[in-house]
């Protein structure tokens, strides 16, 4: 008898179908950055960014009254670790959608997991060339290098107009700096600048007197760098160190106030390229630099203020999606308001830190405001800033 209640309650179980999965709340969003490793200085910038905006826009009401959790995991610096914290996020965070990750090579591995599951990626920091042509679901508010770069090189002639041979270093481990120097080559020839020597190096090198002495024996004009903050900064430090006095443009790994206790005092006048300034004029970048130095007793850098502007973009809509769907996010089903994300997403323009963006159909990101900045140190060579240059 036992046995036949047992079978009988199998065939039940297989005859009932699964209760849907609906939305819990406060609703989830993924937040999946690099807090370890080499990079941990630019996620735990991003982590900071996504907890000013996580508490600010709950404050405002969240998504119409319901509150907003982020559901935060650790990528480490490498693809495994993107691809672990992405599916721990989709199958057991039930999140509504990802913000992440750090890295673009980091993209190029996990985006396509979430891109199967239909779950909506939204890039902070994610720069690369083909990082939206991942899949239907995968997009970035992160403009991309090929609109950034151009503008450090131009400001760079602006002030030298003498300017004539190019140095171009780049971290070849790295595949955002890959990415990256390429665009910035293109870009030098394309102003008619030559490009006398590409000297290559690794995010974990200290020692650069082999790329160093290569740039002196060409007797450049100006320096460019693609690298993360750390091989970048020391990079930097051993240029001057040995003689070089032209002036250096920084890619994004070096658009961060990490640089500064690297190379101290001689990051000074180095020309970064920016999509985010704290001195924007929108009213949303006021509060979030108001809060964001209340909490951290520092000014936002960049990777801080896309962090910001990816979870208003995500909360924003999902307001959108309650005003399609006439019900509120916690009564539908996860699967429905994962779809409905993604295409809200592609509507309409946001008005964030960064300025007003929006978010194209192919999930690249349009942005009206970019910015060149040189770093300025303070008198004890440890702190400093990046003084925003007029355009």
């Amino acid at each position: 008898m036992s046995r036949m209640l047992s079978v009988l309650a199998l065939v039940l179980s297989l005859a009932v179908p699964a209760l849907a999965e609906n939305v819990a709340s406060p609703i989830p969003i993924g937040f999946a950055v690099a807090q370890t490793t080499n990079v941990a200085l630019f996620g735990q910038e991003q982590v900071n960014g996504a907890k000013i905006a996580e508490e600010y826009l709950n404050s405002l009401g969240g998504v119409n009254g319901t509150p907003i959790r982020m559901v935060y995991q650790d990528t480490g610096g490498d693809e495994a670790g993107a691809v672990n914290a992405f599916q721990n996020l989709i199958t057991q965070g039930k999140v509504v959608g990802i913000i992440g990750p750090t890295l673009s090579q980091q993209a190029f591995a996990a985006n396509p997991i979430a891109d199967r599951a239909k779950v909506p990626v939204v890039g902070p920091s994610n720069t690369a060339k083909g990082i939206p042509q991942i899949g239907e679901y995968v997009g970035r508010i992160s403009a991309p290098m090929t609109v950034v770069a151009p503008n450090s090189l131009k400001k760079a002639l602006a002030l030298n107009p003498k300017i004539k041979n190019v140095a171009v270093l780049f971290a070849q481990n790295d595949a955002f700096s890959a990415s990256e120097t390429g665009i910035f080559q293109e870009a030098i020839k394309g102003l008619g600048l030559n490009i006398v020597t590409i000297q290559r190096f690794q995010t974990t090198d200290t020692d650069f007197t082999t790329q160093v002495t290569a740039v002196l024996g060409e007797n450049v004009d100006l320096v460019v760098i693609s690298g993360l903050a750390a091989d970048s900064g020391n990079l930097v430090k051993q240029l001057r160190q040995l003689g070089y006095t032209g002036i250096i443009v920084g890619g994004n790994g070096l658009n961060s106030p990490n640089m500064f206790p690297v190379c101290g005092a001689l990051c000074q006048d180095i020309l970064v390229a920016q999509a985010y300034s704290p001195e924007a004029a929108a009213e949303v970048n006021r509060v979030f630099v108001e809060k964001f130095t209340a909490a951290y007793k520092k000014g936002p850098a960049q990777f801080s203020a896309q962090a910001f502007a990816a979870v208003q973009v995500i909360v924003e809509a999902l307001k959108k999606v309650e005003a399609t769907a006439k019900k509120k996010i916690t009564a539908m089903e996860l699967t429905e308001v994962r779809t409905a994300l993604n295409k809200a997403l592609r509507t309409g323009s946001y008005v964030t830190p960064l300025g007003e963006i929006s978010m194209n159909a192919e999930g690249e990101v349009e942005q009206k405001d970019f910015y060149v900045s040189q770093i300025k140190m303070d008198a004890d060579g440890k702190s400093g800033k990046f003084t925003l240059l007029p355009r």
